[in-house]
């Protein structure tokens, strides 16, 4: 998706780690021969670069001694330099870190499917709840909502409104202030409303206490869920691990959804549930609309922690804006770099049915976007204006577009020369991309 190349953005998912880790691993690349003495070097800033990130120091140490034993005891590939041998290491531990395996919901093989969703007070509980629903929807399933929390003024309400937003059902359980009972009343009102799954959400504390685990533990008696999904706010960094560690404890959770992903610059959350709780992280918040909701593919975030991009999840949303034959043919132009400006311009007119520029920008490999960037709607405009001054030749064919003609499309679109440069280098850039993708799933070079 080369147009995002031609904006600047802010997208800060894991941007201080990725810097950190990419002038770690910088550093080896190209080199001949791993020694004791370069690696030791790479490994200490890879640990302090975990450290910074809030992961454990017991987690960070155990992660940069896999890497190590790793790298001593693995063939050098054919395919890759000593020095890219140890950055795919690094991505394998990295995927092994987040979980390995992407996990979704698991369903009740027999009757509804129950969720209960467990957390902090504003953790977002309420508002994934309800994301979560349209998950589900689009899935197939058909959700039905309660809310059990009986203590926050309006919570009730909230979910209810939520509800009616996204066209899935809420049973209120009028005249019922037991958490239990509201619980009870919820499944036996299923049927009603040709539901076959609940999504029960619980009351939050600010801070963990007995009165509330003691509630859960009743819910789960009473409800018997398929899954206990942990809501953390990934802002926190490693004290979700902690705290989801602590309900675990008691009410045993199945997963953890993370929200706020899009605003964690440093990852301490992500990179240390899994091995501090056992539970994967199965979806991930990442804005504030309901539909800004994702699976969580630990090895897509890997990519993107090692500034590889998304290129899956990039194809993923261009075919759920485009139709099924458009999205066909973008998904194989891209990963076969045949990409021409008459592309370019059609996926600058889907942008916006694909969601967030920020988003978008993290997922495109190698793209490095100044810390406090902005969007500019203008850039959109300039793009569309200077491609559409040009021939059809031109756009079919990029290299015949000589000096005069760059003066000439400057001059019909009302943008510089240096802005026609700069646009067809970025393309050319993207091209070179998308084509070295397509090469294989991981592919080292040139991207740390």
């Amino acid at each position: 998706m080369g147009w995002v190349m031609a904006y600047n953005a802010r997208f800060i998912m894991f941007e201080q780690l990725e810097t950190r880790l990419s002038e770690a691993l910088r550093k080896l690349k190209g080199i001949s021969q791993l020694t004791d003495a370069n690696m030791a070097e790479t490994l200490a800033e890879v640990r302090s670069a975990l450290l910074d990130a809030d992961v454990s120091l017991e987690v960070a140490k155990e992660f940069v001694e896999k890497v190590r034993v790793g790298s001593k005891g693995s063939a050098v590939l054919k395919s890759l330099s000593p020095g890219q041998q140890v950055i795919k290491i690094v991505y394998d531990e990295l995927v092994s870190l987040l979980g390995g395996n992407t996990s979704g919901v698991n369903f009740a093989k027999k009757g509804p499917t129950i969720i209960l969703m467990a957390g902090l007070q504003g953790s977002g509980k309420t508002t994934t709840t309800a994301k979560l629903a349209v998950h589900l929807k689009k899935e197939g399933y058909r959700p039905m909502m309660v809310s059990a929390d009986v203590y926050r003024p309006a919570a009730r309400e909230q979910l209810a409104v939520l509800g009616a937003q996204i066209s899935v059902p809420v049973c209120n359980a009028e005249g019922i202030n037991d958490p239990v009972k509201i619980c009870k009343a919820a499944l036996a009102a299923l049927k009603d409303e040709n539901a076959n799954a609940l999504l029960v959400d619980t009351a939050g504390r600010l801070q963990i206490d007995e009165d509330l685990m003691a509630e859960l533990e009743r819910i789960k008696k009473e409800i018997n869920p398929a899954e206990i999904l942990f809501v953390a706010d990934s802002m926190i960094g490693r004290q979700a691990a902690d705290i989801a560690n602590t309900f675990h404890k008691r009410v045993g959770i199945t997963g953890v959804i993370l929200t706020k992903l899009d605003g964690d610059a440093r990852g301490g959350a992500a990179l240390s549930i899994k091995t501090v709780v056992g539970a994967p992280i199965k979806f991930s918040g990442v804005g504030e609309k309901l539909d800004q909701f994702e699976i969580f593919h630990p090895d897509r975030m890997a990519s993107r922690i090692l500034g590889m991009g998304d290129v899956l999840t990039l194809i993923e949303k261009a075919q759920e804006a485009a139709d099924e034959e458009e999205a066909k043919k973008l998904e194989k132009k891209m990963v076969s770099g045949d990409l021409d400006l008459n592309d370019f311009l059609k996926q600058l007119r889907m942008v916006k049915k694909m969601g967030s520029l920020e988003q978008l920008v993290g997922m495109i490999p190698g793209v490095k976007i100044p810390k406090d960037a902005k969007i500019d709607e203008g850039d959109l405009k300039r793009i569309e204006a200077i491609i559409n001054s040009m021939t059809k030749e031109e756009r079919q064919n990029y290299t015949i577009i000589n000096g005069s003609r760059k003066e000439r499309i400057a001059d019909g679109s009302g943008a510089e020369i240096s802005d026609v440069n700069r646009l067809l280098k970025q393309f050319v850039q993207m091209k070179r991309m998308m084509k070295g993708f397509g090469k294989g799933a991981f592919n080292v070079q040139g991207r740390v």
